[in-house]
């Protein structure tokens, strides 16, 4: 019996929230800086390589692919801002989890959060990498074909070292490097982090508005007509968007939902910066729910026009918005378009090095993972060791890991989390209704509830048998790890920081 209470043993709620009034980590963020967080994981990577494979499985109805994603966040962030305020600790989805539902469920979700934050990061820096080596091919300047993209050639079982071809492989050396840079960046100062950050917001949504605007000049009302081409798609369990080995096109709305649902993650990535708010009661809920509300319309806009502009079956997957507004013949707004995912690229990975590296700290806080990942720089007041560990870690997927086998992982994960958060809520408004929330989710229980089926319906009905295959492969792995450590040196009723140099608490 000990075993399972020590397997389902939860957090204090209220140690926690004592935890957060002793400030380890600089308290430097307001909630303007919090939804700009929020967008610069959010707006990207997602919206500017997955639209045109959305166009391409839904046509016109891409639209309301992009609202059933959106949906399915919203009650989502609903869930996250509550919890978020209620119980202002970074960690996110992992510390709400660790209060509600037990230490083993903890970990599962903290390592579920490693697909939403950590991988997602490499294939955004993979963007990045083919924008720039564009930019520069455009001046004369191409890299070795050995070190522009990631292709790890394998003739075989990846386990089987000699099926390994190096000799045709190739490696990412740009999306590495910057990897490497916004780690650095991230190690310096959450202050300098978040300015860095809102510059990069401003730019990539100024050329998201100049596309709308544009693209408003080339709109056909004609263009919508045959609006949903393949219906809802094929809605038997586990039979959604393609596999990450295969080349097949998904299609329908949920295949697509599922698919284009990555342009979505990280409006919650506000919360995993929770310690580092100055009024983390009142700029959690705002910076969740008004990131959320701020991409939902840029990416409808974005899509109406899009399917608008031109008609859908001609739509490239690459380069979408550029090729839509082509026959304006207006170089310096295709410019302004290359300028915007540069920057949008920037942010998203910056933003999700943040969230990875905040979650790592509060995990080996708690002594699921080894308490030197926890050190907190007397200096930077940030957690060096958990933000290079998580960089040099991504650069590595970087390295040799190709974007289509990681992004169907990215979006299991996250939903996984949604709906983890989503019935926390319940939970706590069972278990504990008389504590105090500065921002309540509306219509409990209905709200939280449409949360988790939806999160499901996206994640049983949208995703390949592969996917779930491989989540609940490398979660037998983590499993182990949990058995074999944290399982057995955490203890909820003794979460403490791992360390506080002197004058931190003062900070």
């Amino acid at each position: 019996m000990a075993f399972f209470e020590r397997l389902f043993a939860t957090t204090n709620v209220e140690r926690l929230r004592a935890l957060a009034q002793r400030k380890i980590l600089k308290r430097a963020l307001s909630a303007k800086d919090l939804v700009a967080i929020g967008l610069g994981t959010m707006i990207g990577g997602g919206i500017f390589t997955t639209i045109g494979t959305g166009v391409k499985g839904a046509g016109p109805a891409v639209i309301i692919s992009y609202l059933l994603a959106g949906i399915t966040s919203f009650f989502a962030a609903l869930c996250y801002a509550e919890l978020g305020a209620m119980v202002p600790i970074a960690g996110s989805a992992y510390t709400y989890a660790y209060a509600t539902m037990g230490k083993l469920f903890a970990w599962i979700i903290g390592f579920a959060l490693i697909f939403e934050y950590g991988i997602s990061a490499a294939p955004v820096a993979q963007q990045f990498s083919a924008a720039l080596q564009d930019v520069l091919k455009s001046v004369g300047f191409v890299l070795p074909t050995w070190a522009q993209q990631s292709n790890l050639v394998i003739h075989g079982a990846w386990w089987q070292l000699n099926t390994w071809d190096l000799a045709h492989s190739q490696v990412d050396v740009v999306g590495a490097l910057f990897v490497l840079a916004l780690s650095l960046l991230l190690s310096v100062g959450i202050r300098e982090t978040a300015t860095t950050n809102n510059v990069f917001v401003v730019l990539k949504i100024s050329a998201l508005m100049v596309f709308i605007v544009a693209g408003l000049f080339l709109f056909h009302p004609a263009n919508l007509q045959n609006f949903n081409p393949f219906g809802w798609g094929k809605l038997t369990p586990f039979g959604g968007s393609a596999d990450y080995n295969s080349t097949v096109q998904p299609y329908g709305i949920v295949a697509i939902a599922a698919y284009v649902f990555f342009s979505y993650i990280g409006f919650d990535t506000a919360t995993t910066t929770a310690e580092e708010c100055k009024n983390p009661k009142r700029d959690v809920p705002l910076g969740v729910l008004g990131a959320l509300g701020i991409g939902t319309l840029i990416y409808c806009a974005t899509a109406i026009v899009l399917v608008g502009a031109m008609p859908w079956s001609t739509v490239p997957i690459k380069d979408p918005l550029v090729v839509a507004l082509a026959p304006l013949h207006l170089p310096f707004v295709s410019a302004i378009i290359v300028i915007g995912v540069l920057a949008g690229t920037t942010s998203v990975a910056l933003s999700s090095l943040l969230g990875q590296s905040r979650i790592f700290y509060v995990m080996a806080r708690d002594k699921m993972l080894p308490p030197i990942v926890a050190k907190v720089h007397p200096k930077f007041k940030t957690p060096v060791n958990t933000t290079m560990f998580t960089g040099f870690a991504v650069a590595i997927l970087t390295l040799v890991v190709p974007l289509n086998q990681l992004l169907n992982l990215v979006n299991i994960g996250t939903l996984i989390a949604f709906t983890v958060v989503c019935a926390g809520v319940l939970y706590l408004r069972k278990r504990k209704p008389d504590m105090p929330r500065s921002f309540r989710v509306p219509f409990v229980p209905l709200f939280p509830i449409l949360g988790i089926v939806s999160s499901l319906f996206l994640a049983i009905f949208g995703l390949s048998r592969t996917t779930w295959e491989w989540f609940a492969g490398a979660l037998v792995i983590g499993l182990i790890f949990f058995f074999s450590y944290g399982f057995w040196r955490s203890n909820p009723e003794q979460i403490v920081p791992v360390e506080e140099p002197e004058g931190l608490s003062e900070a």
